[in-house]
């Protein structure tokens, strides 16, 4: 695994992401959001103790300064100050500052626990920011199809074969782009690498073989960066996954749904509420097909149907007498 995107952090810094990576097995997007986290965290530390000129932008703040004696002075104090100033500076919802507040932790535990190089975790007593439930937003039935429906051009086996993938087997936009010719066996099962690197198992359904094997009749074959990628952009190479996401965005805006909040990642909501809701699938199997490592993740999903008749309800002429 390649950490180009911290290589100038302070070694107290980088021997943690190191160990996340390598040690806990935690995907090289994770590891630089990590990263990114405890860069925004010391940076803000630098600045709120007056280390630097006042003029200097926060995001312009070099961290090569951070050492061990600054990591232990740090203080809860400091931390919430830092998690306040991400709301009310930065903008950052709660979701993201929980974020923020996961990686504080499992730093300063590595930290404390796993290394001893500190007495005091300032982190011990730090609670996460309380998040609303939010119900996923998803495609009809009736969007689905007119969205395979939308598919055409230059590329359109290909685009299709993944919209097809995406609303058939619940993937995330990373494990897409990183489905190998070799993932994929003689009998149509695809195994596909989740979050933290681990491995599932899908069984492809008709409409994914079918098309599959469309799109393998004109995959190009020459000239191709990366042999064993599945899906090939424009240049020859890997798509990457903002090429995918502006390909969905692009047959969204078709079909009139353009900036209404749907993205990849709402298509994976798609087909795991299509699967729950039409397909009578079980919670511990969709669980299984999602790669999800907690139930209580895959149980959103059970809650769509009740949240619909809600909606129901309400809109009854005599909700409100």
């Amino acid at each position: 695994m390649s950490y180009k995107i911290f290589k100038e952090a302070p070694p107290v810094i980088r021997d943690f992401l190191n160990y996340i990576g390598n040690i806990k097995g935690r995907s090289e997007l994770t590891v630089e959001e990590y990263y990114r986290d405890l860069r925004t965290f010391f940076r803000f530390i630098i600045k709120d103790r007056g280390l630097i000129d006042e003029d200097i932008e926060i995001d312009n703040i070099d961290i090569s300064c951070v050492d061990i004696e600054m990591v232990k002075s740090v203080t809860f104090s400091e931390i919430i100050l830092f998690l306040n100033y991400c709301k009310d500076e930065r903008g950052n919802n709660a979701a993201t500052r929980s974020r923020k507040t996961s990686s504080l932790r499992d730093y300063f535990n590595y930290m404390t626990v796993k290394t001893h190089r500190l007495s005091y975790n300032p982190t011990e007593e730090l609670e996460a920011p309380r998040k609303g439930k939010k119900m996923p937003k998803f495609l009809t039935l009736e969007e689905s199809l007119q969205l395979l429906e939308a598919v055409e051009g230059e590329f359109r086996e290909r685009d299709y074969c993944i919209l097809v993938f995406f609303l058939n087997c619940g993937l995330r936009r990373s494990e897409l782009v990183g489905i190998n010719l070799s993932d994929i066996n003689s009998e149509y099962m695809l195994t596909v690498r989740g979050k933290g690197n681990k491995e599932r198992n899908l069984y492809l359904n008709q409409a994914c073989v079918n098309a599959l094997k469309e799109y393998l009749k004109v995959r190009p074959v020459n000239g191709i960066a990366d042999k064993n990628a599945l899906f090939i952009s424009r240049k020859n190479c890997r798509i990457t996954g903002k090429g995918v996401y502006h390909m969905v965005n692009h047959y969204l805006e078709k079909i009139g749904l353009g900036n209404q909040g749907y993205s990849p990642h709402k298509l994976r909501h798609t087909a795991a509420t299509l699967m729950y809701q039409k397909g009578g699938v079980d919670i511990r199997t969709l669980q299984a097909i999602l790669g999800h490592s907690n139930l209580g993740t895959t149980q959103i999903y059970t809650h769509v149907a009740d949240d619909q008749i809600q909606k129901g309800l309400n809109a009854n002429p005599l909700a409100k007498i």
